[in-house]
């Protein structure tokens, strides 16, 4: 492992000390699966925390949590799964898409609460959203389906932008593919050119930006991804340095100086995902729980950053915002 990787790793083990130590007699065990970083998910373990406390249960008093962070390799997913499933956990939180398909190939008896961007269904991660059948349910925050209304916002602020390049993880298979999908229809009725980019790491991130400098685009499109949320500041930091504005699916990223953002509010997911890991401790099957749908999506914009590039938010779209950062 890389030593930077090995220091964030321990990093976020101090962040949650109790995990690996109270483990005492009678207090259940969980298992939290992620593709991304601890020192990525800090706020979202916060509301994933606030949804188990909500069912009364409290991590360190009496609730354990084994975490498996992949740090962004993907490849070691299916190897996390089965350690956790060798742990016996009594249920695995699984907060992506891959690790959710990396827990349920792994057991068919652990209960799986899992958070994705894309469509259960689809990606047979249950049979239905009212009746999930078998030994997995969990919350979908459908970023997958907002690429058409992203680029319409992009449109909104940049009328006159007529190529857009579109950055994705094809890693994520089928989430990228139909967002992909989505986002052609969007720009053929917008009239719009958009260049599909493909990154995995880091590098390659860097080397998009490389090219785009070569060939620029008149915008960015940053589509939903644990790469991507992981990489925000490296994202916003580029799309500053080579001038290219961009919008992202989380409101993190503006946050960090991202010119603006739509999508599912991601703690949110987190958070009901701890409410449903709390019901399945308590008795509840989870083929009795409905998938639940994300209803609540933020778009937020930095002024600052607009400003930075010359831009201005027309006033209609100031006053759909919900968070303007100045």
């Amino acid at each position: 492992m890389r030593r930077r990787a090995f220091i964030t790793l321990l990093s976020g083990a101090a962040a949650w000390p109790l995990a690996a130590h109270a483990q005492q007699p009678g207090v259940p065990v969980i298992g939290f699966l992620s593709a991304s970083s601890p020192a990525e998910r800090t706020r979202f373990l916060t509301a994933f925390a606030q949804g188990a406390r909500e069912t009364g249960y409290v991590e360190g008093l009496n609730l354990a949590i084994e975490y498996r962070w992949a740090l962004d390799q993907y490849d070691r997913l299916p190897d996390l799964a089965a350690d956790l499933v060798r742990r016996q956990v009594a249920v695995i939180a699984a907060h992506d898409f891959l690790s959710a398909i990396a827990a349920k190939s792994a057991t068919t008896t652990i209960p799986i609460v899992f958070a994705t961007g894309g469509d259960p269904v689809a990606d047979k991660l249950v049979a239905s959203l009212d009746r999930p059948g078998g030994n997995v349910t969990g919350v979908s925050f459908v970023n997958v389906e907002l690429g058409a209304k992203q680029l319409g916002l992009l449109h909104e602020v940049l009328p006159g932008a007529a190529r857009i390049a579109v950055l994705v993880d094809p890693r994520l298979g089928p989430i990228t593919e139909r967002f992909v999908s989505g986002v052609r229809a969007a720009a053929l009725a917008l009239r719009k050119q958009i260049e599909v980019l493909h990154a995995t790491t880091g590098l390659d991130i860097d080397t998009v930006f490389a090219n785009l400098s070569q060939k620029p685009a008149d915008a960015l499109l940053v589509g939903p991804s644990p790469l991507a949320n992981n990489r925000r500041v490296q994202l916003v930091t580029l799309a500053a340095y080579h001038r290219v504005p961009a919008i992202y699916f989380i409101r993190e990223s503006v946050e960090v100086g991202g010119l603006m953002s739509y999508g599912a509010s991601l703690s949110e997911a987190y958070r009901q995902t701890g409410i449903y890991v709390g019901k399945i401790l308590k008795g509840t099957k989870p083929a009795d729980l409905p998938v639940m749908l994300s209803t609540k999506f933020e778009f937020a914009i930095n002024l600052n950053t607009a400003k930075a590039f010359g831009l201005s938010f027309p006033p209609g779209v100031l006053a759909i915002a919900d968070e303007v950062i100045e």
